[in-house]
């Protein structure tokens, strides 16, 4: 009896330990197109901002007002967050700070993004002692602890949301700097920066049509995390007593006037904690996928 052998006859497609994507699940494959990481935090950035844009789609209680009787109520039907020791509704608050947070972060990395990338791109597009010059005082400006360096400005221009955000501001300068000039340098050795020189163009056009485009997309990242940055500095100048004074309901202000009844009403300090928290969450996940990370 002679053996046979059967390997030959089975189907060569029942073994594929590498199937591709178009072979995974369904609900697999929507998982990785959708990215509900993403999608999540989108979500509740463009809450935010909305928020921000027109609280009284969100609440129909003033920010600034209290209620009569209304003192520190625990999160309830007719308060959900609760109300602190004026008698204002904190779900209110928390609403209306997000335009103070927000437009304070945004301030604050606009004049980062704007003065840090124009100081690393004339480093790297420069070269040489310029090059070294620039990036000497931005390596001082990064040895300096970030609070101290937003404190010695804030200072130096007087307390206030506009001085609080631009505080904030300079002291990102120097990492949208040097992120801006790396990206620069990067960019402008490949071949078709120096073919654009072989071809007759200018410094300036080069730099303009084909270094800038390719260099950006890095920096555009960056800010998306340093817009979550922003409000952890904001909120902690306010939380400190530097930031913006009250009646208005900025974010680390509400934490700052919860923290002496943490005992007893514990919501005036968790609620708009975990406000901060979850934008700044959002804005880092944002960041990681504008940089190409999948996860």
């Amino acid at each position: 009896m002679s053996l046979v052998d059967y390997s030959a006859s089975r189907p060569a497609s029942t073994s594929r330990p590498d199937a591709p994507a178009a072979a995974l699940p369904a609900p697999r494959r929507l998982y990785r197109r959708l990215q509900p990481g993403a999608l999540a935090a989108w979500l509740v950035m463009l809450t935010v901002m909305l928020a921000a844009l027109a609280p009284g789609l969100f609440t129909a209680y003033s920010g600034t007002e209290g209620l009569a009787g209304a003192q520190r109520l625990a999160p309830q039907a007719g308060h959900w967050l609760g109300t602190d020791p004026l008698g204002r509704d904190l779900y209110a608050r928390i609403v209306y700070g997000a335009a103070h947070s927000l437009s304070g972060a945004l301030a604050a990395v606009a004049l980062g993004l704007v003065a840090g990338t124009a100081v690393g791109v004339l480093a790297g597009a420069a070269g040489g002692k310029t090059e070294s010059v620039v990036m000497r005082m931005i390596d001082v400006l990064l040895s300096i602890p970030g609070l101290l360096l937003s404190l010695s400005v804030i200072i130096l221009l007087g307390f206030g949301t506009v001085n609080a955000a631009m505080a904030v501001g300079v002291t990102s300068i120097a990492n949208f700097a040097r992120l801006a000039r790396a990206e620069v340098v990067r960019v402008r050795h490949n071949d078709y920066v120096e073919a654009a020189y072989g071809s007759g163009g200018t410094a300036w056009r080069v730099l303009w049509r084909h270094i800038l485009p390719n260099s950006l997309t890095s920096v555009i990242a960056f800010s998306a995390l340093q817009f979550g940055n922003a409000i952890l500095a904001l909120s902690t100048l306010s939380f400190l007593g530097y930031g913006t004074p009250p009646p208005t309901p900025e974010w680390g202000l509400l934490i700052a006037e919860g923290r002496n009844y943490i005992s007893t009403a514990w919501w005036l300090t968790t609620f708009p904690g975990l406000m901060v928290v979850a934008v700044v969450l959002a804005a880092n996940r944002i960041s990681r996928q504008l940089s190409g990370g999948r996860r």
